[in-house]
């Protein structure tokens, strides 16, 4: 009977789950046809007739509107993966600190986490980028002996041209993202028990060598699971890119709808590139929990 009842509810879940999904489509299927446009992407392949200000490979105006997607799509790599790293960084120094015995390094990262986490997202990026480097004057320049300079355009070093809205966006998100993973650095060593502690501590070791390699190795299980969210949500947040005119994938795909009305399309074409992202982001970090795993447990 209790076995009946949990099939008829599956059932019932089943049923209900198609039933909203054919009123989507149908209601898809509705718009289509008042919009007269229709469902397809012969218009990728026509001339996107918008310049981009940022781009890694050759791109003209010229160019067709797949070439402008894939542009953008580089664009939002380039941002995210550098995000990835640096607010790895500073959250894995911050979050050492926050579980220091130093009072005054407790406190400040703290005090740092606490700003940063009740602080939005959006406003951190317009602080960044009106504030921190559209701020300085036309005519106002940093520069040390030819390795880097600062102006409202971004900076150069080494050759390389960071622009200002690059910048911008990957400051904001970065330290935006550090502040959660801190705590999530913060609660797996905390999840490391006290005995361990003090046995590398009775060991003559000291707190450098007992955190590298008696706690971070038993702490990485707990942490991993932890950091593999935040580095999907810093993924997902890359989109307010358009608040600052960086040119990602999602702003691309902005101005593409507004100029050709292929709101559909280009939110599939979104969704896919988004959805394989994080994919790879997610089996790559459970193929590194793997391997700790492994390596603390041979067989």
């Amino acid at each position: 009977m209790k076995r009946n009842r949990k099939i008829l509810i599956q059932f019932g879940i089943c049923i209900v789950f198609v039933i909203v999904v054919g009123i989507l489509i149908n209601n898809l299927a509705i718009n289509l046809i008042r919009t007269g446009l229709g469902f397809n992407f012969s218009w990728l392949s026509k001339p996107a007739s918008f310049a981009l200000a940022e781009h890694a490979l050759p791109y003209s105006s010229s160019d067709s509107y797949a070439w402008a997607l894939f542009i953008g799509w580089l664009n939002s790599l380039k941002i995210i993966f550098s995000s990835l790293i640096l607010a790895t960084f500073l959250g894995t120094i911050v979050g050492f600190a926050r579980t220091s015995t130093n009072s005054l390094l407790s406190l400040i990262s703290a005090s740092y986490i606490t700003i940063i986490r009740q602080t939005p997202l959006l406003l951190q990026l317009m602080f960044w980028y009106f504030v921190g480097f559209l701020g300085l004057k036309d005519n106002m320049f940093i520069q040390y002996k030819n390795i880097f300079n600062i102006s409202n355009q971004g900076i150069e070093l080494l050759g390389l041209n960071l622009s200002s809205e690059f910048l911008a966006l990957l400051l904001g998100l970065s330290i935006f993202t550090s502040a959660y993973i801190a705590e999530v650095i913060r609660g797996g060593v905390l999840s490391v028990s006290r005995g361990q502690w003090e046995s590398f501590r009775s060991l003559g070791l000291s707190e450098r060598q007992g955190l590298v390699r008696i706690v971070i190795p038993q702490a990485l299980p707990a942490i991993i699971p932890g950091l593999t969210s935040q580095y999907l949500n810093l993924a997902k947040n890359s989109t307010l890119a358009i608040a600052v005119g960086y040119s990602d994938i999602y702003a691309i795909n902005d101005t593409i709808i507004n100029q050709t009305g292929r709101a559909i399309e280009c939110f599939i074409i979104l969704l896919i590139s988004f959805l394989l992202l994080n994919i790879l982001i997610t089996n790559s970090m459970e193929i590194l929990n793997r391997i700790i795993l492994n390596s603390r447990n041979p067989t």
